[in-house]
């Protein structure tokens, strides 16, 4: 916690057409978290600019006020001239910009009975004649929170450009009439747009005019980039970069802006900054007032030179790069997908990995796998489009905005993924090339981890009997449920309703391989049906059962395997033999 000495600044309504007033203020003792002081990086003489909801505590035997709740301020940046003249004049006299609200205009801290001295009649404000005093159209999101305050507007809009646009999982108690097992509502980040008064203040509006998710591929072409006028929004929540950290690194992905943005404190003549500007600290989450949506979107219009597409990179240039919770966007190829495994947990909240590829990891040899494996955790909504597409054929995805971190990609609230090329970043010059060879995987040595895919090749050197059976399947609809009927000792298919002539034989068989590439350890597999049939290719005893030496010393490979496990002590190896995804034919 930092304590501050702070002179409230006070803005003269009698001056309306200059653009810095002087007064002296009374004096205030301003609390700030120790992640916003740092933040803020105040010193003596600095400007800070506090957004609701800041309190304001009155200690008995005390007479100087103490405000708390401080997690959303900014500091006002002084030009050097005005910085040289207080030096001069001392601390006493202090300038601010004209359309800065004051303190005790908005909060009006003047007006209890205390023993501060009071301000004359003349410079006091009613907040509720604030909203009259503003124009119908404003730019400013801060502004229009500052001035209207937590139970919304109504009659002045908010013109914002539309930078993301994504579904979330509804949250419990959140209405959303919906009919899916994981009910999603829209939400999109948003800034202000005139670069004559824009700050690069971010905010989250979350709607509930998308009922799903299936329309959110749609939705994101025709709506991002475009201006958009907002009426009739109330503030959700009020968030810092320390409560919210997914939707402050989507936000850092956009920063700095592409257009030069205004700082707080300077003349609107002075020149704009786009460097050595700090990502902003805190964000409001807004939402509809009740039984209203008003937000109006020109899709007609041209694409605002302040929306900033996800810039996309090759997955070779994602996984060298440094730093945690880190957005990236990137065209990939999925070869093979996989629910998690717990039997525990409803399916359609598993998390699901994808393995993916681009030409980037397979044109590179020895420095980067060639296979990357990504995480869709269940926060992430998926359209039901877009699973039975990953579920049916290989082909290429575009991953919006995922998480890089700690050596994994992982598709969290806020990811999209979409299945078409993105028309905007085509025109802007991103690589969208696709794989046209086969695809190469690494084989299994000793940099293999757990949860990747690799092929491997061996010689058969044993076989795990305990784990070996066989059961009979319908040859008809492949059931593996059959009932024998002791009347006729035939065996029945439920399925079918019919008697099971010719059954199937399907088997379970984990051996233990060779590997000339990982020498020093023990390697298990449990096989594909198919790769089995082909290991016992000989006759069976007069039982139906089959020698283990008469797999013995068989060379097996290469089989494209899914890694469940990799141990040291003792060197052991688990793996699976897997299917990879067949490409889509156009």
């Amino acid at each position: 916690m930092q304590v501050a000495i702070c002179q409230q600044l006070q803005q003269s309504t009698a001056i309306a057409s200059k653009d810095v007033t002087s007064t002296v203020e009374p004096i205030l003792k301003v609390l700030f978290a120790r992640e916003t002081a740092a933040h803020l990086k105040s010193g003596p003489q600095d400007i800070i600019h506090i957004y609701p909801p800041w309190q304001k505590l009155l200690l008995q035997n005390a007479n100087v006020p103490v405000i708390m709740n401080t997690y959303f301020s900014q500091k006002v940046l002084l030009s050097e001239h005005l910085e040289t003249r207080e030096k001069t004049h001392g601390p006493a006299k202090m300038l601010i910009r004209k359309n800065i609200i004051s303190l005790a205009q908005t909060f009006r801290l003047n007006d209890l009975e205390d023993d501060i001295p009071r301000e004359s009649s003349e410079n006091q404000c009613d907040s509720k004649e604030q909203p009259s005093t503003l124009s119908t159209l404003n730019d400013s999101l801060l502004e229009m929170v500052e001035s209207q305050g937590a139970v919304g507007w109504r009659e002045v809009q908010v013109r914002v450009v539309i930078q993301r646009v994504y579904c979330l999982p509804a949250r419990e108690g959140f209405r959303c009439q919906v009919q899916e097992n994981k009910p999603t509502h829209a939400a999109s980040i948003i800034n202000s747009d005139q670069p004559n008064d824009a700050y690069g203040m971010f905010s989250e509006v979350q709607l509930q005019s998308l009922n799903s998710a299936e329309g959110i591929e749609q939705y994101c072409r025709r709506w991002e980039g475009k201006f958009c006028c907002l009426a009739g929004m109330k503030i959700l929540q009020r968030t810092t970069r320390g409560r919210t950290l997914g939707l402050f690194s989507l936000i850092d992905s956009l920063w700095p802006p592409v257009v030069p943005v205004k700082v707080p404190g300077q003349s609107q003549d002075s020149e704009m900054m786009t460097t050595n500007l700090p990502p902003p600290s805190f964000c409001y989450i807004l939402t509809v007032q009740s039984g209203e949506i008003h937000v109006k979107i020109d899709e007609e219009e041209q694409i605002s030179n302040l929306y900033q597409p996800p810039p996309l990179r090759g997955l070779k240039e994602i996984l060298q790069i440094d730093g945690c919770n880190v957005r990236c966007s990137f065209w990939a190829q999925v070869l093979y997908l996989r629910l998690q495994t717990k039997h525990n947990v409803p399916i359609n909240q598993r998390e699901i990995w994808l393995f993916v590829t681009d030409f980037t990891l397979q044109n590179v040899v020895h420095i980067v796998p060639k296979v990357v494996a990504v995480s869709v955790a269940t926060s992430c909504v998926l359209s039901a489009e877009v699973i039975e597409a990953l579920a049916a054929a290989s082909r290429p995805v575009l991953f919006r905005d995922a998480l890089w971190g700690n050596g994994r990609i992982i598709c969290v609230e806020r990811t999209v993924l979409l299945l078409q090329k993105p028309l905007l970043y085509s025109a802007a010059g991103a690589d969208l090339s696709e794989l046209t060879g086969p695809v190469k995987l690494d084989e299994l040595d000793s940099t293999t981890q757990a949860n990747s895919i690799c092929t491997v090749r061996g010689t058969v050197v044993g076989v795990n009997e305990s784990t070996a059976f066989s059961w009979p399947t319908c040859d008809r609809c492949g059931n593996g449920k059959l009932e024998l009927y002791p009347q006729d000792r035939l065996l029945y298919c439920n399925r079918c309703s019919e008697a099971v002539i010719s059954p199937v034989l399907k088997m379970q068989l984990e051996v233990f391989l060779s590997c000339p590439s990982r020498s020093q350890s023990t390697v298990k597999v449990k096989l594909l049906q198919r790769t089995i049939s082909s290991l016992l290719m000989s006759s069976p005893t007069e039982d139906g059962s089959y020698e283990v030496k008469s797999v013995l010393g068989k060379e097996v490979g290469f089989l494209h395997c899914y890694v469940h496990s990799v141990t040291s002590h003792p060197s052991c190896v688990g793996l699976e033999e897997i299917v990879l995804l067949e490409a889509v034919r156009n």
